[in-house]
C-alpha cells in the first residue's frame, strides 16, 4: 500500500536529503513524507501536511480493512513530529492543503490532484492511483522552469 511505481525526473532532485533505506525498494511515499530523515523535516507546513496524509490514510482504511494498511498507519502515526518551522501555510478554504517543501533557501509550494483507476473487471487496476503535484504559485513554477 502506498508505494511507489512509477515517477518522472522532477521527482528525483525533491528527494535530495533522504535516508537511502527509505528510497530502496519498495518505496512507500507515506514513509518518504512522513519520516523524520524523509521530505519531514524539510516540508514547511509538516504539521498539515502529516494531519492530511495521515487522514487520507486512516479513511483508506476505513473502507479496506487491509492489514497492510492498518499496519503502515500504525507506523507513520508514531512518526515524531519535528518542531514547525517559522512559516505559516496559505488558508486555501479547507479545499486544498499545499505541500510546501524547503529546497535549500527556497520554498517550493504545490497543490496535486489524485486520480484512481478502477474497472469492473480488472481489481489490480482499481489499486492504482495517480497522484501529480503543480506549483501552486509563480515562485514555485519559475523555480521548477529553471530547474
Amino acid at each position: 500500500p502506498w508505494n511507489l511505481v512509477a515517477a518522472n525526473a522532477a521527482l528525483g532532485p525533491l528527494l535530495a536529503g533522504v535516508a537511502p533505506e527509505l528510497l530502496a525498494a519498495p518505496v512507500n511515499v507515506m514513509r518518504i513524507a512522513l519520516h523524520p530523515e524523509g521530505l519531514a523535516p524539510r516540508i514547511a507546513n509538516f504539521a498539515e501536511w502529516r494531519a492530511h496524509l495521515i487522514e487520507r490514510l486512516r479513511r483508506q482504511l476505513e473502507l479496506t480493512a487491509d492489514a497492510g494498511l492498518a499496519a503502515l498507519f500504525e507506523e507513520v502515526s508514531g512518526y515524531p513530529v519535528p518542531p514547525a518551522p517559522d512559516r505559516r501555510p496559505d488558508d486555501l478554504g479547507g479545499v486544498a492543503v499545499p505541500l510546501q517543501l524547503l529546497i535549500g533557501d527556497r520554498l517550493l509550494s504545490f497543490l496535486s490532484t489524485v486520480t484512481v483507476f478502477g474497472a469492473a473487471v480488472d481489481i489490480t487496476l482499481s489499486e492504482l492511483s495517480l497522484e501529480t503535484f503543480f506549483p501552486a504559485d509563480a515562485a514555485t513554477a519559475e523555480a521548477l522552469r529553471a530547474a
